[in-house]
């Protein structure tokens, strides 16, 4: 079957920057529905709404000590040798409504995280008074306020915790369960496709011929999609033939993002951009990148396809310089997220090519005051260990032939 390159072709004649691309492809990405999760199911996930304190936290003033409550300014001038005496009045437990009332120069034992009783502003240890019968002598003076938790000092009523868009953490789950919240609005989680192409191709486990290789980007794509917050679907190989290409993408037509692996550059057999262009329409179609330069996405029945290189490095890059900005925002996320990064000196010059934003690999070496970022020496993409060895990458701008010796760079973390 001949297949007109053309469409292939075009877009390797002009590469898109970076970061045009990542606009284009952020401008057809849409936000998914909402959804009522559990809270012990909300990790990861992406608030709909602004989380909004519904009452005061703590909801009372509570000790934060086990001790004595009791007026603070009674006890000052206290000491060792001039301990003030109190009268002890009563017990006051966790959990249980009080109904004592502290006045001048009386005390009440109290456990840590009871309400503070009326009258009483303080809460003297254990350790810092004796007990007598019915009375206590207290030989250090403490302020008001002292060792109290007061009503609303972590959270006031009506106060915005987090924003919407906010990706939830586990102290963002205490925080809800404090408020006695059970189930929150979040944005759904997106179904994701995996496709991967290529003649050469077997699932991990089938025997091998002298000329095939076992399909890894199916199994990295969805390790990452699943720690974006996507639910990937391995949906198998297909082999480098048009008809069932585009049998596979109309299956696939089902989930909210798919992203097929291989076939996407400029060779006799890449089908992937053709199809595509051929059941919708073409975004971008290579970006000025590397690795990752056959990269491109496009549109089909207003789903995105995402159409990723066959190397398993340039697929990787591809998917954190792209699709994991794309699931992010399919989940509310409302601008791209940035990670973690720090600074270190270059221990051999990095080169490059003015017009290519190039994404070199780094091992980072923390055991110095300024930390030694080393470039991986062999950076092909197809070497899956470069990235394995690696704990970072260098951005290395377009407009830059690269970085001399010595120079203090930023190290985007894996």
């Amino acid at each position: 079957m001949v297949v007109n390159t053309d469409v292939r072709m075009k877009g390797f004649h002009k590469k898109v920057s970076v970061d045009k691309a990542l606009k284009i492809l952020l401008q057809n990405t849409g936000v998914l529905e909402t959804e009522k999760v559990q809270i012990a199911n909300t990790l990861g996930r992406f608030l709909s709404d602004d989380l909004v304190a519904s009452q005061d936290i703590p909801p009372f003033t509570r000790a934060a000590m086990d001790g004595y409550a009791i007026k603070g300014e009674n006890t000052f001038g206290a000491s060792q040798i001039n301990p003030i005496y109190f009268k002890l009045i009563g017990n006051i437990q966790t959990g249980k409504v009080s109904r004592i009332n502290i006045c001048e120069f009386e005390a009440a034992r109290i456990m840590t995280g009871a309400p503070l009783p009326h009258g009483a502003n303080a809460v003297v240890m254990f350790e810092h008074g004796k007990e007598f019968k019915d009375e206590i002598e207290v030989f250090r003076a403490v302020a008001p306020g002292k060792h109290a938790s007061l009503k609303g000092e972590d959270v006031e009523k009506g106060e915005v915790i987090l924003k919407k868009g906010h990706k939830i953490q586990p102290q963002d789950i205490a925080i809800m369960a404090a408020m006695g919240i059970s189930d929150i609005s979040v944005f759904k989680q997106p179904h994701v496709s995996i496709i991967a192409t290529g003649d050469e191709l077997k699932e991990p486990g089938m025997e091998l011929n002298e000329a095939e290789i076992f399909d890894a980007n199916s199994y990295s794509l969805h390790a990452l999609v699943e720690r974006t917050g996507g639910i990937p679907k391995i949906r198998g190989i297909v082999n480098d033939n048009y008809k069932e290409l585009i049998i596979a993408v109309k299956k696939a037509l089902k989930s909210d993002l798919i992203i097929i692996s291989g076939a996407t550059s400029v060779g006799e057999k890449d089908y992937v951009p053709k199809v595509i262009s051929e059941l919708g329409a073409i975004l971008v179609h290579g970006v000025a990148m590397r690795p990752g330069k056959p990269t491109g996405f496009g549109m089909v029945e207003n789903k995105l396809v995402i159409m990723v290189p066959g190397y398993p490095v340039a697929a990787i890059f591809s998917f954190q310089i792209f699709v994991r900005h794309v699931l992010e925002k399919m989940q509310g996320c409302p601008t791209p997220r940035k990670g973690y990064v720090i600074k270190g000196k270059l221990k051999r010059k990095i080169p490059s090519q003015i017009g290519r934003r190039d994404y070199v690999r780094v091992i980072v070496d923390l055991k110095h005051k300024v930390p030694l970022i080393d470039p991986i020496r062999t950076g092909g993409s197809g070497i899956i260990t470069s990235i394995i060895r690696a704990n970072g990458f260098i951005i290395v701008p377009e407009n830059t032939e690269g970085f001399r010796q010595g120079k203090i760079v930023e190290v985007n973390i894996f």
